[in-house]
């Protein structure tokens, strides 16, 4: 009999967890590898050893606005790190606030742009500013890791980016506080969320964002297919790639290509570490966002809206920089494609709609929330 991973490695063209769901059925247990109390052990002294280096990066924090003394104990929390993105803040605390989130927990790295202090300026906000090293923090992860295990034990946290946007089941009529209670009732921890990579039709730079405006109306189309998902046997996470990055930029290595399985959902504990970005959590328990044995777990989206007109200015920074993953890979590849102009668009592109269409496609699930 096939395995999990042997069976995932053919699901190349949609997300379908449902469909997801019905292959780890018929391949039977096989795809939870028993690693036993050792390999456990061992990844419980990981977990230590990431809030050990998280309060070490903590001392490259200063606080720039501290706003925790207005934290309530059932708010709802989003953490996030930034650089140089004056330009997409204002409907970023826009969007979240409207979804219904509390506070926000911001850490500025070394903006030169004037958002830091836009941010600071904002009264729901709480800033740090991070003169460390963006790559020796593990990309964010350590600066993230310390605030989260100082302030969001027992709150549910969202850690995003600027340019992503959350979207769950009913996001158009519930607040996410639905969500979150939905899920403290049904005892469910982590939610998950495939990251959808949004762009425009014709050329990156034909239509200007300006601040302030929603970046959806103007990246509004994705590709609906040309994914690819394969399961980490000691994480227990999906690992999923594809779309307009992978054809486009990647499109000679695709398994090069970013990684869009993210949690970024998690009613925090101060024991919880995330590993790599939102891609992977300890506890690992954490990570099982999908329903192994059948069923269809809920699940969200992240509407990643990096490709507006501002992206080759900030490709060509970040690979000056050099603060990236794998000697900034990912942004040599952006760099050398945005030379050519290209058009994301194709023709199997699909124009956003609404979550409901994101479920009719596969990419997300409302599950068992009615």
């Amino acid at each position: 009999m096939e395995t999990v991973d042997s069976i995932c490695s053919h699901f190349q063209w949609c997300v379908n967890y449902k469909a997801l769901a019905k292959l780890i059925d018929f391949a039977g247990k096989t795809g939870r590898t028993n690693l036993g109390a050792w390999t456990s052990y061992r990844l419980r002294l990981q977990r230590k050893r990431w809030h050990l280096r998280a309060r070490r990066k903590s001392r490259e924090l200063s606080v720039v606005k501290d706003r925790t003394d207005q934290i309530k104990p059932n708010d709802i929390f989003v953490f996030s790190t930034f650089r140089n993105e004056d330009i997409r803040l204002p409907y970023f605390f826009k969007y979240y606030r409207d979804l219904g989130v509390d506070h926000f927990f911001m850490v500025d790295n070394d903006s030169d742009d004037g958002g830091g202090d836009y941010a600071a300026s904002q009264p729901d906000v709480s800033v740090w500013k991070a003169n460390g090293s963006y790559r020796k923090s593990r990309f964010g992860v350590d600066w993230l890791n310390h605030l989260q295990r100082k302030y969001a034990d027992g709150h549910w946290t969202l850690v995003v980016d600027p340019d992503e946007f959350f979207i769950y089941p009913f996001c158009d009529t519930r607040p996410i506080r639905a969500l979150t209670d939905w899920l403290d009732a049904s005892d469910i921890r982590s939610f998950g969320a495939m990251l959808l990579d949004m762009y425009p039709k014709g050329r990156l730079d034909a239509v200007p964002y300006t601040r302030g405006q929603d970046p959806i109306k103007i990246a509004s189309w994705f590709d609906s297919g040309n994914y690819t998902i394969s399961k980490n046997n000691l994480f227990y996470n999906l690992w999923i790639q594809g779309g307009p990055r992978a054809r486009m930029f990647f499109k000679e290595e695709p398994w090069r290509a970013p990684a869009l399985n993210k949690t970024p959902l998690v009613k925090w504990s101060k024991e919880y570490a995330y590993v790599s970005s939102t891609h992977m959590m300890l506890p690992r328990g954490l990570n099982l966002v999908y329903d192994e044995w059948g069923g269809e777990k809920a699940s969200g989206i992240l509407l990643h809206a990096k490709f507006l007109d501002t992206f080759g200015v900030k490709a060509q920074e970040e690979l000056t920089r050099g603060q990236h993953y794998a000697a900034s890979q990912e942004y040599k590849a952006y760099a050398e494609g945005i030379a050519q102009h290209p058009d994301l668009w194709c023709k199997w592109s699909e124009k956003y709609i609404n979550w409901r269409q994101l479920e009719i496609l596969g990419l997300m699930s409302k599950g068992n929330w009615a």
